[in-house]
């Protein structure tokens, strides 16, 4: 009996008592047997939990398959002694590593495995035999508005706000140098920029067509909003890696880059610090003012949402309502606890949420936006 209840009938109990009158009470009549199977029968039977021999976990190489396999050793048993909480009694689990992204995807719709740790993008991919049942999350930011100008000015300093997201946006920055500032005034101004504003800078952007923050999503930002252009139609594109791109900017070298969302919270050292001096990172850039004063966005892509946690269509013993709600709340249980956090380090997660494939949706779009 929950406790709150309990006192508050032992309270009540203890007044009926003391308030009652000098007069003997009545016996209880005696439970007749017909009374007593009646009670008997009225008790629900203990649902017994649902038995799955075996469990086929695998995870991608996105690091070398000897850490990942050290790292997740004890995911099984956890998962075993978690799913027993939730209805289901596991014999055992085992976990693999595959060779490629692709071959993970392929073994999830195969079957052959039960369930896969998927980049979103890998998961877009074979999201006809998989389904998404769990996205992982990270820390989220203090801004999440979809007007540039909302980013802009020390006293929008983006912060990671703690609380846990499964999704994140890419920026479109502009620097310091005349073009950059031109373009951003423009924006702060509310005034939106052409095409030719665009064309005339000159950018920084990933040199991998499969990075979301660094290429997909600021191409379909563009599509959407300068009737169908892309990144490979600009005039004046050069490439490097996020802390490259940014190391541009701060020389002048380029106009505009494309970046994740705290991507400025993550160079604000190195932009400010002396070239002589050592950064975190390296050596500093030696700019005169911080990176929130002259770093402004004026682009915010769609919502760009995290790994994935897929499951096989092709098993209904795991492909059904109650094992997916009981294997999200027991990664989701596990992801609060010390050894789970341990494990699910190995991809940098810091928890997981419930997921749609409608999720994906823009990443559908991205991946079309980069293959036509």
């Amino acid at each position: 009996m929950n406790i709150k209840k309990f006192a508050a009938a032992l309270f009540a109990s203890a007044l009926l008592l003391g308030c009652g009158s000098q007069s003997t009470p009545a016996p209880e009549a005696a439970a007749t047997p017909e009374a007593t199977q009646a009670e008997t029968a009225a008790e629900p039977a203990a649902k017994e939990n649902i038995k799955i021999d075996e469990l086929k976990l695998q995870f991608v190489p996105s690091r070398p398959a000897e850490e990942i396999i050290t790292t997740t050793d004890g995911l099984g048993d956890l998962l075993i002694k978690e799913l027993a909480n939730h209805g289901y009694d596991v014999g055992s689990v085992d976990i693999s590593v595959s060779s490629s992204f692709e071959a993970a995807g392929e073994a999830l719709s195969a079957g052959s495995v039960d369930l896969a740790w998927l980049p979103s993008g890998t998961y877009i991919l074979y999201s006809d035999e998989t389904d998404v049942i769990l996205t992982a999350t990270r820390a989220g930011l203090s801004n999440d508005s979809e007007d540039p100008r909302d980013w802009n000015g020390v006293e929008n300093k983006t912060e990671r706000s703690g609380d846990q997201v499964a999704y994140y946006k890419a920026l479109i920055y502009a620097g310091p140098s005349p073009k950059g500032q031109e373009l951003a005034a423009k924006v702060n101004a509310g005034e939106a920029l052409t095409w030719e504003d665009l064309d005339s800078a000159t950018w920084c952007i990933s040199s991998n067509p499969s990075s979301n923050a660094g290429y997909s999503f600021p191409t379909m930002w563009l599509m959407e909003n300068y009737d169908g252009k892309k990144l490979t139609d600009l005039s004046h594109t050069i490439q490097d890696n996020y802390a490259g791109a940014f190391q541009k900017l701060a020389a002048e070298q380029v106009d505009i880059t494309v970046c994740y969302a705290d991507g400025r919270t993550d160079y604000e050292e190195d932009w400010e610090t002396p070239t002589d001096k050592e950064t975190s990172k390296g050596t500093g850039w030696g700019r005169p003012a911080s990176i929130w004063e002259e770093v402004n966005v004026i682009g915010v892509t769609s919502n760009i949402y995290n790994d994935t946690i897929a499951i096989t269509k092709a098993k209904p013993e795991v492909y059904n309502p109650e094992f997916i709600k009981a294997f999200q709340d027991s990664m989701i249980a596990l992801s609060g606890t010390e050894e789970g956090k341990k494990i699910i380090a190995i991809y940098t997660h810091e928890g997981y949420l419930p997921a749609n494939d409608s999720d994906y949706d823009g990443m559908r779009g991205a991946l079309k936006a980069i293959q036509e």
